[in-house]
């Protein structure tokens, strides 16, 4: 099992590419099981879980051709699908596998989706996917439907525009997920023949057709990606450019980062600069859903935090057992104690390095942000979780001047 050994006490400088984002590449490789014709997606990320993803389409019958594994361009065409069925198998470590159920639903009028895995960050039922495709009838022809989320479910967001994009009638949604990467899938979907209105905003409106045509569609870039470089550079005082990101999907964590007093220039439209701040001052965050602060960089908020002047509460809104990171980081030295879903911090605090186990995917880019500061070595085990979302992130923070290593167990 691969590990990263970290010698902290570098600040970073140079430019970072941020790579595509996994969370639109995934349910933009699932779109592909809603025509028959083929499907080329680009700019996807070169991490675990789309290799998983391809596994699963081939799986079920769809061709899957790359120029080499792992791919950044992925063509995909399924004239049958003869497996409407996601076995554990395959979806064991990868939530996103549920996002073949709508597609399913809609191509074939069944689906077989084992309950999903991935990171052990709390619940996160499929009951409001299956309620909303109970509303959508059963059988060979889904039938539109007026749905409303009881809670904002991205997945979920995404599975019912799948599926109400080839049903009959109009589909409107209510409540539904306004992250960019929803915004992106309906841009396929559009592309592909999809008729559907509202994107950005809580209601979706979407009228189906009677079939979708092929397409290519360039994902988005990964703006958890390029928030937890945004924080690299402002964690160890250095100056990094992030080339290739969506500043405007960034809003919350830029703001925050302000407040924190790191100095953060929007240099264009897919460019930003952060540099480090003269001193850290405590800012508080309260994870929401978009557009509000991401839980998935609240991990990576935390090892600021801990870097900080004064006292920062951080309270998780989303997920019931994402704290899991806090532990690892005060055997490193942070003063952080927990209660309920609120997370004080006390700073500034001197971290030293030691071995640390990773609990899960942002969990692992809170740990590496700690080691980049932190005195010493510090080795994190279990990186296989930051495998799955970050492309290369030994390689990118060792261009722009972390010691940084990956460390190979035997037999690996």
């Amino acid at each position: 099992m691969d590990k990263f050994l970290i010698k902290g006490g570098k600040a970073l400088r140079g430019a970072v590419a941020i790579s595509g984002a996994k969370n639109s590449a995934l349910p933009a490789m699932a779109a592909a099981l809603l025509t028959a014709d083929k499907v080329v997606v680009r700019n996807v990320p070169k991490v675990r879980d789309l290799v998983t993803m391809s596994k699963l389409l081939a799986f079920m019958d769809a061709k899957v051709s790359v120029a080499a594994v792992p791919a950044s361009d992925y063509e995909i065409q399924a004239p049958k699908l003869n497996h409407a069925e996601a076995p554990y198998e395959l979806v064991r470590t990868m939530r996103a596998s549920i996002l073949t159920l709508g597609p399913l639903m809609a191509r074939v009028g069944v689906a077989r989706v084992s309950l999903p895995g991935g990171c052990a960050i709390g619940a996160r039922p499929v009951d409001l996917h299956l309620k909303a495709l109970e509303q959508m009838g059963r059988g060979r022809q889904l039938k539109g439907a007026h749905i409303v989320f009881e809670k904002i479910t991205v997945t979920g967001t995404e599975n019912i525009l799948m599926a109400a994009a080839l049903a009959e009638g109009e589909t409107v949604l209510e409540n539904a997920a306004r992250e960019p990467e929803v915004t992106d899938l309906v841009g396929m979907l559009r592309k592909m023949g999809a008729e559907i209105c509202g994107e950005g905003t809580s209601t979706l409106r979407i009228r189906g057709v009677k079939e979708l045509h092929g397409t290519e569609h360039t994902v988005i870039p990964d703006r958890i990606e390029a928030g937890t470089f945004l924080i690299a550079g402002a964690i160890t005082g250095g100056d990094l450019t992030i080339h290739n990101c969506m500043p405007a999907h960034l809003g919350a964590v830029i703001a925050k980062l302000q407040q924190a007093r790191v100095r953060i220039d929007v240099v264009d439209a897919t460019t930003a600069r952060v540099r480090g701040a003269e001193k850290l001052v405590a800012a508080d965050v309260t994870t929401e859903e978009y557009p509000g602060f991401a839980t998935d960089m609240q991990a990576q908020y935390m090892a600021l935090a801990t870097q900080a002047e004064d006292t920062s509460v951080i309270t998780e809104t989303i997920f019931e057992n994402r704290y899991l990171h806090a532990s690892e980081m005060v055997r490193m030295g942070a003063n952080i104690s927990i209660n309920g879903r609120e997370a004080v911090v006390r700073g500034p605090a001197q971290l030293t390095g030691t071995t640390v186990q990773a609990s899960d995917l942002r969990a692992s880019a809170g740990l590496v942000l700690a080691g980049l500061v932190a005195s010493g070595e510090t080795l994190i085990d279990r990186v296989y979780h930051i495998d799955r979302g970050y492309e290369g992130i030994v390689e990118k923070l060792k261009a722009v001047g972390a010691h940084i290593e990956r460390v190979h167990a035997p037999g690996s």
